[in-house]
């Protein structure tokens, strides 16, 4: 598929649910087959079960300990338990399915219930540091990386001391580092690996290639971090390229396996160049947030060897909740720019319902929110358009906005696209991404519409219009829209049916 969409299930937060409706703890296997069916009679391509794998202890204890986390978790679940606290799906203790949802076998037929119906499955593959209670931890020392006395006094929010006591060859005590970005402090549930170290960087391709082996596709967990600029930046550790060399490994015994890299830092061109399928657009979800036209413009004139390769997102696990982010109205505007954009399309579990709590990746519940009807409504739309053949398989292209008359500056709060089916199918998406009512004429360069009279179905609306195909090339198609309007089109003849399945 060309254009693939995607819907992230927070496991542990889904499984509590289905839990409390069983009455009993929910795997794996408890999972409906409805559910399944729903999630591809909606166009969904493939399913990221976020948080399968086996976590410790310590990083349990760890998400109760910190009082400034605790005080989080306590904001969105007044009623919260010290059950509620399971710790950070990101702290692997080890690349097996978690024991308490049914381990590596219902994972496995989880796998095969989702391919009968043509959906794929993703994970999550976390390089950059282990669980502190990781086997490695006790075996390979080596492998992490270590401070000293003076480093644990500089940065303590980054290094601590580890005891040498317990089942580890080597009993002196350690100053080990957290896992971290170099921008925020350390990640206390973690220990750094050191990519400077030939065999951890062997020890890690193993490990993707075991949850290769489970799934298939991943999304490797702050991708940019492994990146040897990136990690001598933040170590002063020299590292040789690791990405090339694992993607590659991947490929070899898994040709049609995808790879999506969370990343930032404008290093998405990158790491597509290291073997990754997809790489985040957090610039096209930044640039929304700021509510400007012209600047999601510009960044969505780069070409399509890139914008392809992109996962677009209003909202995950990391991200505020769109709904809570955006005003309604830039919310419906703000999704049509994201998802009839080129690339993998990226939901989020409690999105298309209009959930706004974010629940951190440290629990497992979060609060029970009600179905924004409007916001439900809006994406079944969007998805049923999503769904047909030009946005999934057709040619796009951006296209021009141009002044309505002179001295109307509004124009430039327009964004649009076309879209090219296969079988010659046209289709226009137009936003008026601006706070006023903004008019403008919009280029469309599609010579089919010379010498006819073509009917524009808004398939978000009840809008009809019947246009002269000349007109359109030759002066465009005039818009006139309220602030953060939008309309998807189809592009028919007038004696076509307007019936969803017989558009031409």
């Amino acid at each position: 598929m060309a254009y693939p969409s995607l819907y992230q299930i927070n496991t542990p937060v889904f499984l509590t649910r289905l839990s409390r409706s069983r009455g009993r703890p929910a795997t794996l296997d408890d999972i409906p087959d409805s559910d399944l069916d729903a999630l591809a009679a909606r166009g969904f391509d493939w399913v990221w079960f976020l948080g399968v794998w086996q976590t410790g202890p310590t990083g349990r204890e760890i998400s109760r300990s910190i009082p400034e986390w605790r005080r989080e978790f306590q904001a969105l679940l007044p009623d919260l338990s010290e059950e509620d606290i399971t710790g950070s799906c990101f702290s692997v203790a080890d690349y097996s399915v978690h024991s308490s949802i049914g381990g590596d076998a219902a994972l496995a037929r989880l796998r095969e219930r989702l391919k009968k119906r043509g959906l794929k499955l993703l994970l999550d593959f976390v390089p950059n540091h282990t669980a502190r209670d990781h086997r490695w931890v006790r075996q390979h020392l080596d492998f992490y990386v270590s401070g000293d006395e003076a480093t644990l006094a500089r940065e303590p929010g980054n290094y601590t001391r580890v005891s040498g006591s317990g089942d580890r060859a080597d009993r002196a005590d350690r100053i080990m580092a957290y896992g971290r970005d170099p921008y925020f402090p350390g990640w206390p549930d973690t220990f750094q690996l050191n990519y400077g170290h030939p065999a951890v960087q062997e020890a890690m391709i193993a490990e993707l290639l075991k949850v290769a082996a489970r799934c298939d596709g991943v999304r490797c967990d702050m991708a940019m971090l492994l990146l040897p600029e990136v990690f001598e930046r933040t170590w002063g550790i020299k590292a040789a390229p690791f990405w090339p060399k694992a993607t590659r490994a991947v490929r070899e015994r898994y040709p049609e396996f995808l790879l999506m890299a969370e990343v930032y830092w404008d290093l998405e061109w990158t790491l597509q160049h290291q073997g990754f399928d997809y790489c985040y657009d957090k610039r096209l979800y930044d640039r929304l947030r700021e509510g400007q036209a012209r600047p999601v413009r510009e960044h969505l004139r780069a070409g399509l060897d890139f914008q392809d390769r992109l996962a677009r997102f209003l909202e995950n696990h990391d991200e505020p909740r769109a709904a809570a982010v955006f005003p309604p109205e830039m919310h419906r505007a703000a999704a049509v720019i994201t998802f009839f954009s080129p690339g993998l399309r990226f939901f989020h579990q409690g999105e298309l319902e209009g959930d706004q709590k974010r629940i951190p990746v440290h629990l497992r519940r979060g609060p029970e929110e009600p179905i924004d009807g409007e916001i439900s409504q809006f994406y079944s739309r969007l998805l049923a358009c999503l769904r047909e053949e030009p946005f999934r398989q057709g040619a796009w292209r951006l296209l021009e906005s141009v002044a309505a008359w002179e001295g109307n500056g509004t124009f430039d709060h327009f964004i649009a696209y076309g879209w090219s089916g296969p079988n010659g199918a046209l289709r226009l998406a137009a936003v008026n991404f601006g706070s006023t009512q903004s008019q403008c004429y919009v280029r469309l360069p599609f010579p089919k519409l010379a010498g006819r009279i073509w009917r524009l179905q808004d398939r978000m609306g009840s809008a009809v219009y019947d246009r002269n195909g000349d007109d359109l090339l030759n002066r465009g198609l005039y818009l006139d829209m309220p602030a953060w309007g939008y309309h998807i089109f189809s592009v028919i003849e007038p004696d076509a049916s307007v019936g969803t399945n017989s558009f031409k």
